[in-house]
């Protein structure tokens, strides 16, 4: 009897362990071939219940201050970390500790993860595959690559992803042409997409717009010329 047990386990065990590292490896081709490839879509977008409308922009061809922009407003140590932000992360556990929630401290490397390849919410398993993904893209994409794909597949708006969806949508032009007003405006709509409008701010929205772009001039313009080039 013991005999058996040890082979049922010792097989259930071999299973297991085969799966993972076909998940694995499978999941390190995807990653590979993304750092190449436009991804067709994301975990965020198949999860929409709205149409969903996306337009792949290269990087390349948008002016500095929409990557800029972003930046500024959502993670400014972008340029620094290596995917997570350890400072941030303790004190999101202190709040958390306090009672206010499991919120905050997401990079932006953690938001690509999250929206390409999980689901919404603010549990701890979820929290911990955003921040293993996130070291991930960060050892085989590049800063570059992932802020390019963030600025293609972020939420700005019911079904709007995307940076070139969404100057398409609220300004009816490029995001070749977007200002640096404009593009602050779109950085300002991330946490909240589907409740806010860059043509029509609350009072704390426009606050928060001119925080955005004093920001901006204060990181100056060259702020992620070493990171995009």
């Amino acid at each position: 009897m013991a005999q058996r047990e040890r082979g049922f386990f010792g097989w259930t065990w071999f299973v297991i362990w085969r799966f993972l590292l076909v998940l694995l490896l499978s999941l390190l081709a995807l990653l590979l071939t993304l750092r190449f490839v436009p991804p067709p879509t994301s975990a965020f977008m198949l999860q929409s219940p709205y149409p969903v409308s996306q337009q792949w922009v290269s990087i390349d061809k948008l002016p500095a201050h929409v990557a800029l922009a972003v930046v500024a407003s959502e993670d400014q140590r972008f340029p620094e970390h290596f995917g997570v932000d350890m400072a941030e992360i303790r004190n999101a556990l202190e709040r958390f500790d306090d009672g206010d929630g499991l919120r905050g401290a997401s990079t932006i490397t953690q938001q690509t993860a999250k929206n390409l390849l999980l689901w919404p919410g603010r549990s701890m398993v979820r929290k911990g595959l955003e921040a293993a993904l996130a070291l991930s893209l960060e050892a085989i994409w590049g800063k570059k690559r992932i802020l390019e794909v963030y600025l293609n597949i972020a939420e700005f708006g019911k079904g709007i992803y995307g940076v070139e969806a969404a100057s398409q949508h609220y300004f009816g032009k490029p995001a070749s042409r977007l200002s640096r007003n404009e593009a602050a405006r779109l950085a300002v709509l991330l946490p909240g997409p589907r409740t806010r409008d860059p043509r029509n701010l609350t009072p704390y929205l426009r606050e928060r717009v001119a925080w955005v772009e004093r920001q901006m001039r204060q990181l100056g313009a060259g702020y992620l010329t070493p990171i995009l080039n």
